[in-house]
């Protein structure tokens, strides 16, 4: 019965090559969309998950995402360096600025200033050169889309400078990191130079990272610090995942690419259900031959079942492979580059 089923299910070459591209097509809309969405509301808080060196993440009280932050004060950090089980805490600063290559084109960046002393919250993917040269006057690290928009068709090479908001810089790193919501370049340096390059503001600390010593869990000190301190601690887990929420919530972005997922399933399910109704009905006076003969009426639902069940994992084969096929062929593209899963690594850097 299965080879009967099979031979009337190929045997109208028209209506089966139908079936399988209308449920490819479905899948392959649907997976690339949602492929897409995820990967968008990833890189929202890719800034966090480059992060590695500390586990808490501690920002004004009312702070509700990462790109949005009231700065502290330098007596916040002490406050919360005084905090039982607080292994260390440093400063952090998150901001924007504009850097002019030596052609004179320019670019808005996204400038992350590092602890002075100890650089925690520099990526860990170095392509070339070394994070500790950051210590030295008027030196910075770049991602790569960055190095690559300043200096597109050269090798990468250090030593070259960028003006970055009247101040001429030195690139001493250039490092691999996750991609921003914003698809700017990034570049990390000193704290202390990072608040210059800006413009000097009363008080310009974003964030305080911490790390909790040994044998206390991170959601205790988290308490510990918000009951202190009157300020908000979260994990970087925690952080990140707010911050997606965040987006979820008070944009458009769910529901365009929720109205593309949906029109996409409607669309192939009615294709896909109208032709396959159409070909069972063609096929009546078979299965009509097929009572006739002695065949139950369970053996000929089945025999539907498995024709629908064979077009469909076809047919979803194809969509995935079309889905992972297009991605394969853009992630090397920097530009286009994916945010990668999160993992907990190990510390490097350590006050």
């Amino acid at each position: 019965m299965k080879f009967i089923a099979w031979q009337m299910l190929t045997g109208d070459k028209a209506k089966y090559l139908g079936l399988i591209f209308a449920i490819a097509f479905s899948t392959f809309l649907m997976s690339h969309q949602v492929s897409i969405f995820c990967g968008l509301m990833n890189r929202t808080a890719s800034q966090i998950d480059d992060v590695a060196d500390a586990n808490i993440w501690v920002m004004d009280a009312k702070t509700q995402y990462l790109d949005e932050v009231k700065a502290l004060t330098d007596q916040d950090l002490y406050r919360i360096r005084g905090v039982q089980g607080v292994d260390w805490a440093v400063p952090l600063f998150k901001g924007t600025s504009r850097a002019k290559g030596p052609d004179g084109k320019f670019r808005g960046v996204i400038l992350m200033g590092l602890d002075d002393s100890t650089l925690v919250g520099v990526p860990r993917r170095i392509v070339l050169g070394k994070i500790e040269d950051l210590r030295g006057p008027e030196t910075i690290a770049v991602d790569q889309v960055g190095y690559k928009f300043f200096f597109p068709d050269q090798p990468v090479i250090l030593g070259r400078t960028l003006d970055l908001n009247d101040h001429t810089v030195r690139i001493v790193a250039v490092v691999d990191s996750n991609a921003p919501f914003v698809n700017l370049p990034v570049f990390y340096t000193k704290y202390s130079q990072a608040i210059s390059f800006v413009g000097r503001e009363r008080n310009q600390m974003s964030f305080v990272l911490a790390k909790a010593t040994k044998g206390t869990s991170e959601s205790e000190l988290n308490q510990r610090i918000t009951k202190t301190t009157g300020l908000k601690a979260l994990t970087g887990n925690e952080f990140g995942w707010e911050t997606i929420w965040y987006y979820i919530q008070n944009t458009g972005i769910p529901i365009n690419f929720g109205i593309t997922v949906v029109i996409a399933l409607v669309v192939g399910t009615v294709v896909a259900g109208q032709t396959f109704y159409l070909f069972t009905i063609e096929n009546l006076k078979q299965f009509g031959a097929l009572k006739a003969i002695g065949v139950s009426d369970l053996r000929i639902v089945g025999m539907i079942l498995m024709q629908a069940l064979i077009v469909g994992a076809i047919g979803y084969g194809i969509g995935i492979s079309m889905t992972a096929a297009f991605f394969e062929a853009r992630h090397r593209r920097l530009h286009d580059r994916l945010p990668r899963q999160r993992r907990k690594r190990p510390a490097r850097y350590r006050p």
